[in-house]
């Protein structure tokens, strides 16, 4: 989508195909679910009207997360761009008055971040001028604590930072149990396929198992999860 001469704010979702993710999170209709999730996600980010793009595997360039998301990041500011609001596909309860908030926010000239309760955050509001590649790549994505590392950096550059709400992303089997603590959150198709990935868990693991097995789950992978 073009840049018009009514926005200098683009959205950008980072967020991979359902295929992709269910070879990176590999529990029962995680496909089903992350398919749902990105159609869900693109009609939130339409009814801001605000111009965005979606960097799935085929057009993020890079060996780790980092580079992959700050190029991603960079490609946007250099279509034009003043201010990027950045999220992915694993956070359900984001609605479309949260992106525009972080609009709202970012005009007033404020950095934005929706942080995610293991400490990586869901959203991200940025100016071009409080955006150094170099530094970013350094982050600690997908470790515990990126939150604080990003919010640190944007307060050494003076940045008045403004926090959303927090929510919870998907990265296991145990996330879809938490987010079920938050059915008025969710679309009721979301909700469905969350009951059902829950129900199918109850029937193969005891309560015990499923405990075990869920804090035992395989990496993540999504912007700001961290890795186990």
């Amino acid at each position: 989508m073009l840049k018009t001469a009514k926005h200098t704010t683009a959205i950008l979702i980072f967020a991979n195909s359902a295929s992709t993710e269910f070879e990176q999170k590999p529990f029962v209709k995680s496909a089903a679910l992350f398919e749902a999730l990105n159609k869900e996600t693109l009609v939130k980010v339409k009814k801001t009207k605000l111009p965005y793009f979606h960097f799935t595997e085929k057009e993020q360039l890079g060996t780790s997360f980092g580079e992959r998301f700050v190029n991603a990041i960079q490609e946007v500011y250099q279509k034009g761009f003043d201010t990027i609001i950045t999220i992915g596909n694993d956070s359900p309860q984001l609605k479309a008055a949260h992106l525009l908030e972080a609009y709202k926010q970012l005009q007033l000239g404020k950095t934005v971040l929706g942080p995610t309760f293991d400490g990586g955050f869901y959203l991200m509001g940025l100016h071009k001028a409080n955006f150094n590649a170099s530094l970013f790549k350094r982050l600690p994505w997908q470790r515990f604590g990126l939150f604080n590392r990003i919010s640190q950096l944007f307060e050494n550059n003076n940045s008045q930072l403004f926090r959303l709400p927090v929510f919870e992303d998907i990265d296991t089997e145990r996330d879809v149990a938490i987010l079920l603590n938050f059915t008025k959150t969710l679309s009721s198709f979301i909700l469905l396929l969350l009951n059902k990935i829950s129900s199918y868990l109850d029937t193969i693991f005891p309560k015990q198992e499923n405990i075990f097995h869920t804090n035992f789950s395989l990496s993540f992978y999504n912007k700001g999860s961290p890795l186990l």
